[in-house]
């Protein structure tokens, strides 16, 4: 009976430390990520492009063509409906309207000027004037703004299965 209560003990105190040990771990890897806050899938920063590469990239696309990327830049403007969208610099006054995978997450509604890293597919599209004056309506324009909307225009996207927002 004695060899049956310290065999228990012995096994109590191995298991007490097993789950010391897994509880630094996870909060080592949580101080690593305490710079971002992640949405959608997780993703790193690691080769993450920078805004004037990003804008060649989309250079050389064709409407038709997608490329699996990632890239950095500041956030212009966000949803203020639901976050379901944002616009992101790229070079030369240009930017991405990305867009949320599925529609499986939202951006925050205040991240205006923050820095994000975004993957996911990067795209050229079409867009029409009903789809342009709906994104101004979302993000607040004015009435006279929306009204000036007449033609499509191509734009860069991107759909984005995994967001950081640098804080």
């Amino acid at each position: 009976m004695k060899g049956i209560n310290i065999l228990l003990v012995i096994i109590v105190c191995f298991m007490s430390c097993k789950g010391q040990n897994k509880q630094s771990a996870t909060q080592q890897s949580s101080e690593n990520s305490a710079h971002y806050s992640s949405f959608g899938e997780e993703i790193s920063e690691d080769n993450a492009l920078a805004a004037s590469e990003m804008t060649l990239k989309y250079e050389n696309l064709a409407v038709s063509d997608t490329l699996t990327t990632k890239f950095k830049g500041r956030v212009i403007d966000v949803c203020q409906a639901k976050g379901c969208w944002m616009n992101v610099t790229l070079d030369n006054g240009t930017q991405a309207m990305v867009k949320f995978k599925d529609y499986g997450f939202f951006m925050p509604k205040d991240i205006a000027g923050k820095e994000v890293i975004v993957n996911g597919l990067a795209f050229i599209e079409q867009m029409s004037v009903e789809e342009q004056r709906h994104y101004a309506e979302d993000g607040g324009e004015s009435e006279a703004a929306i009204a000036s909307i007449v033609a499509p225009k191509k734009t860069f996207r991107f759909e984005a299965d995994g967001v950081l927002i640098i804080q």
